[in-house]
C-alpha cells in the first residue's frame, strides 16, 4: 500500500513562490505516474500537473502553465511542485496523487492520495 505525505504548504503574498513536496513510501515509487490536484472551497478538485514515471513527460493544467513546474526524484521517492507567480486564485488544498496506469488528468483514475496541504495566496 502506497502512502503519500505532502509538505511545504503555507501562506504567501501574490507574486510569491512556494515549493510543495510529496514523499512516498510502501510501494515502488518509480513505477507510478504522479500528479498534483487542488481543491478550493466550494469547488471541484482540479488537475494541476502530472509527471510520468521516469520524469520524461510532464503535463499541466491551463491555469498553471508557465508558472508551476512538477519534478520527481525516484532515488528519494519524492515528487515536487514548484509554484511561482502565485495568484489568489491558486488558494486551495493541494493533493499529491499516484497511479500505476498511464497519465491522466481525471482524479478518479488515481489510486493513491496524500492528505493534502493548504496553500493560501493573499492579494
Amino acid at each position: 500500500q502506497v502512502q503519500l505525505v505532502e509538505s511545504g504548504g503555507g501562506s504567501v503574498q501574490a507574486g510569491g513562490s512556494l515549493r510543495l513536496s510529496c514523499a512516498a513510501s510502501g510501494g515502488t515509487f518509480s513505477m507510478y505516474n504522479m500528479a498534483w490536484f487542488r481543491q478550493a472551497p466550494g469547488k471541484e478538485r482540479e488537475f494541476v500537473a502530472a509527471i510520468s514515471w521516469r520524469g520524461t513527460n510532464t503535463y499541466y493544467g491551463d491555469s498553471v502553465k508557465g508558472r508551476f513546474t512538477i519534478s520527481r526524484d525516484n532515488a528519494k521517492n519524492t515528487v515536487s511542485l514548484q509554484m511561482n507567480s502565485l495568484k489568489p486564485e491558486d488558494t486551495a488544498v493541494y493533493y499529491c496523487a499516484g497511479r500505476e496506469g498511464p497519465y491522466s488528468d481525471y482524479d478518479w483514475r488515481y489510486e493513491y492520495w496524500g492528505q493534502g496541504t493548504q496553500v493560501t495566496v493573499s492579494s
